[in-house]
């Protein structure tokens, strides 16, 4: 899918109109000027916002397949790295290897005979990175997927909006300490919650948002941005929210993941703690319908650094 630009006028009047109050949108605003982030002409990539397709682009781009592959321990994950990024690659997955939750993320598709993952590296987006050719069965279940990471996972941080745990590792005082590895495995960790998520809901609804988004995207682009539409309408109501709703939601829900993975990654407690607050003043700021996913993570052993 590739990445179409709205102007920033329209990028600050479309994401306030579909996604805040006049209150929250003041809040955003005062965030963003105390703390920088995007420059205004990456706020917003339709349908991806706030470098959101600028950071997961179709993972079928110009992937690296200048040597043969290699398999983990199972044939149900299949690694279709290159020689050239092998290194990198696997100190990446070392690091995710490092914690229980990714152990158990891993293992979770290594013994799983009834799925097959993929993962490979691509050119196209080479810091950032992305999910999908999906595959679901006759019943609506999913039975495969991949991921395609940028060669340069470990450099570049995403935007706090619809990534307030990625983006806290680029906080001063974190990113001193944090490696490039420790943010390729967030990012993985990222990646693999879209896998988890697609694979617990409905299938059968699934696909049909995938058919039924870039149809609304389509419409939007050349109706005038009228997000009042009826034909916009009927589809949200088809879809069960708008475009921006449903792309957030999965967002978050990887980025959950993601937070998941640095609660048992960072064992010193109060620097764990420094870095969820960072992430919780992202999420209240730009993500408050979602916040309870993030507060409950927050909440838990090993993590119990509270979140007002």
């Amino acid at each position: 899918m590739k990445t179409l630009r709205i102007t920033p006028a329209l990028t600050v009047t479309f994401l306030f109109i579909l996604n805040a109050t006049p209150h929250q949108a003041q809040r955003r605003t005062n965030f963003t000027q105390e703390f920088p982030v995007a420059t205004s002409q990456d706020l917003l990539n339709f349908p991806g916002f706030i470098q959101g397709m600028a950071y997961g682009l179709d993972a079928s781009q110009d992937l690296i397949t200048d040597s043969a592959s290699f398999l983990d321990e199972s044939d149900n994950i299949k690694e279709d790295i290159s020689d050239r990024y092998r290194a990198r690659y696997r100190a990446w997955k070392s690091e995710f290897l490092s914690t229980e939750f990714g152990r158990q993320q891993w293992a979770q598709y290594a013994h799983n005979n009834g799925f097959k993952l993929t993962i490979n590296i691509s050119n196209s987006n080479p810091k950032g990175a992305t999910t999908g050719k999906y595959k679901w069965n006759d019943e609506g279940r999913l039975i495969g997927a991949t991921i395609t990471l940028g060669a340069q996972l470990d450099e570049g941080f995403p935007d706090p909006v619809y990534f307030p745990v990625m983006n806290s590792l680029s906080w001063r005082g974190i990113s001193d300490i944090a490696s490039g590895r420790l943010l390729a495995a967030t990012k993985i960790a990222h990646e693999f919650g879209h896998v988890n998520q697609a694979a617990r809901v409905d299938g059968r609804l699934y696909q049909m948002q995938n058919q039924l988004m870039p149809v609304y995207k389509g419409i939007f682009l050349t109706n005038g941005h009228n997000i009042r539409d009826p034909r916009l309408i009927r589809l949200a109501l088809q879809m069960g929210g708008t475009l921006v709703q449903i792309w957030e939601d999965r967002e978050y829900w990887g980025e959950a993941n993601a937070m998941l993975y640095l609660r048992d990654r960072i064992s010193e407690r109060t620097f764990r703690c420094v870095l969820f607050s960072k992430i919780r003043r992202s999420v209240e700021v730009y993500a408050e319908p979602y916040a309870a996913r993030f507060k409950q993570i927050a909440q838990s052993e090993p993590s119990l650094c509270g979140w007002p």
